[in-house]
């Protein structure tokens, strides 16, 4: 299989107002907008894409409508401090303080409106016998 694109759908009641969220917190546009499915954009990187879908709709099996459970999208950024203290004084929840991990990720958690957790990363050079897991061809930061 060669796959073209790859991206999460979040399914929800909410619409708009996720829609919206990843607007204004996570520098995404909208490239379609319907009241049932919005598809975002990232405003620096147009092969980042989330999409938000009306849980209920009729283009989703009976089986599998509802809303999105179990779910957890990172990102990586450039500056996780930064966008620490830009999340928290926009006010959005923090589920796991802005931290270092010994497995090689600087990051913090907060969640979207429908509880979707949100994991923002910084790699950082792994430690200990976490190095000899990486595959050193994607190691993305030397160690120390």
């Amino acid at each position: 299989m060669k796959c073209t694109s790859f991206y999460p759908v979040i399914m929800t009641a909410a619409v708009a107002e996720t829609a919206a969220f990843y607007t204004r917190h996570f520098a995404f546009r909208a490239v379609f907008e319907a009241d049932w499915y919005v598809h975002l954009q990232a405003e620096s990187d147009p092969s980042v894409n989330l999409a938000i879908l009306d849980g209920q709709h009729a283009t989703i099996p009976a089986i599998g409508r509802g809303s999105v459970s179990g779910l957890l999208l990172n990102f990586e950024v450039d500056d996780v401090d930064q966008e620490y203290r830009r999340l928290v004084d926009a006010g959005l929840p923090i589920l796991l303080a802005l931290r270092d991990e010994d497995f090689g990720q600087r990051h913090f958690i907060t969640a979207d409106p429908n509880g979707v957790l949100i994991d923002v990363i910084k790699p950082i050079p792994p430690s200990g016998d976490y190095v000899d897991q990486y595959d050193p061809d994607v190691l993305p930061v030397a160690a120390e």
